[in-house]
């Protein structure tokens, strides 16, 4: 989704003040998507709009772009998810904005950058993950050759987005940081940085070794199911349901690739057979996979989950059940840290979680849910533009403003 957010303020405690530029009548898509609540609007835009004051203003029209450029000017950080060229079109970019506000940092979200031959192709999560090659690691292994066999599996959210939402937050930071540094020491006048955030990048950043491991090898990393290549034993297991009307197993999800761990394990499940010398280090259980994976689903299909997790927290031994949002939400422990919180919204509440990460003394969990579009339209551009009642009212009757 195209958007542009301006963020000052940033000294305040953890979060900024946010202030998202929608446009006026229709916002931010994500107010309809999936599943709508009473009053129409997504409960997901109610969470990831949180904490965030909704200006309404059409930067289709020149005025409406005026109104932007000033508070850009005003503000810390400029954050937008345009294609690449779309604020300089527009007379807003780095070169536009630093002569009246040299130390605005700008945040800029595309699928591949701002440079390069396909810094102005159109690039969604979806078609980023391909490109990266995260996608060609997910599903099952063509048994033959190792290769990705029929289509991907994808998760079931837009990975790319929130991964290069986090490198763009991380870079926000370092850019405030330079530009402290700066102040600080006095050196040189405060120059706001560009930070250039491509979701294929940020993508690649999830692959861990696997372009050295091609470089150096010659390897090229095929999916692997439910485990993880090169590492055993870590993989999702099939139980015996709890409920005698379900036929079809339950699973959960064991972690013992620590070699005291895994033997660990094998004592637990009474396969003391398999620890020893031909076992005891990970290179050892990646040659004898198979065999270590059979004797582990052998001994959980005869126990519930539950079952489970008692015998391998009681060896201190990693486990999870793989759970659905339901549980998710009923959690004890999800629930005493706070990590999902009820947020209210007018006469009812809706349950978003937390802000994380946690920050000693820092309160940083949300203060109110998404608003309604447009809501702080007449706070902003009075309180921080000083239009007047009669400049706010022509705006909105002339649909630049709503």
């Amino acid at each position: 989704m195209e958007e542009t957010i301006l963020i000052h303020n940033c000294g305040r405690q953890f979060g900024a003040e946010v202030i998202k530029i929608e446009p006026p009548h229709t916002g931010d898509p994500l107010r309809v998507w999936r599943e709508l609540d009473v009053d129409g609007t997504s409960p997901w835009f109610r969470s990831i709009g949180r904490n965030k004051k909704s200006v309404a203003i059409d930067l289709r029209k020149p005025e409406g772009r005026e109104l932007v450029k000033k508070l850009a000017i005003k503000s810390d950080v400029l954050l937008e998810n345009f294609k690449p060229g779309t604020l300089e079109k527009w007379s807003m970019g780095p070169a536009d904005l630093h002569s009246h506000n040299p130390s605005l940092i700008f945040t800029r979200v595309s699928g591949y950058g701002q440079t390069g031959p396909w810094a102005s192709r159109p690039g969604y999560a979806s078609v980023c993950e391909a490109e990266s090659g995260f996608r060609y690691i997910n599903g099952y292994p063509d048994p033959q050759t190792g290769r990705l066999s029929g289509a991907p599996v994808r998760p079931n959210i837009s990975l790319g987005d929130s991964v290069a939402g986090l490198h763009a937050a991380f870079g926000t930071v370092l850019a405030l940081l330079s530009r402290h540094r700066q102040e600080a020491t006095g050196s040189s006048r405060p120059i706001g940085k560009t930070v250039d955030v491509s979701i294929v990048e940020s993508m690649l950043n999830l692959m861990e070794g696997i372009i050295p491991e091609y470089d150096r090898k010659g390897k090229i990393r095929g999916p692997s199911g439910s485990s993880v290549t090169g590492i055993v034993p870590t993989n999702a297991y099939p139980c015996r349901s709890e409920s005698p009307a379900q036929t079809s197993p339950e699973y959960i999800v064991i972690g013992a690739n620590g070699d005291t761990i895994y033997n660990r394990l094998m004592h637990a499940i009474g396969r003391d057979d398999l620890i020893g010398s031909e076992y005891q280090h990970n290179q050892h259980r990646v040659e004898r996979q198979e065999e270590i994976e059979t004797a582990i689903s052998a001994w959980t299909r005869q126990k519930t989950p539950d079952e489970v997790i008692e015998v391998m927290n009681e060896a201190g031994v990693p486990v999870g059940r793989v759970v659905s949002v339901k549980e998710v939400v009923e959690n004890r422990h999800i629930l005493e840290r706070g990590a999902v919180r009820d947020v209210n919204i007018g006469e009812w509440s809706v349950k978003m979680q937390g802000t994380f990460p946690v920050l000693d003394g820092v309160d940083s969990q949300p203060k109110w849910a998404g608003p309604d579009l447009g809501a702080h339209t007449d706070e902003v551009l009075t309180e921080d533009l000083g239009l007047t009642q009669e400049e706010l009212g022509r705006l909105r009757q002339e649909g630049i403003i709503g």
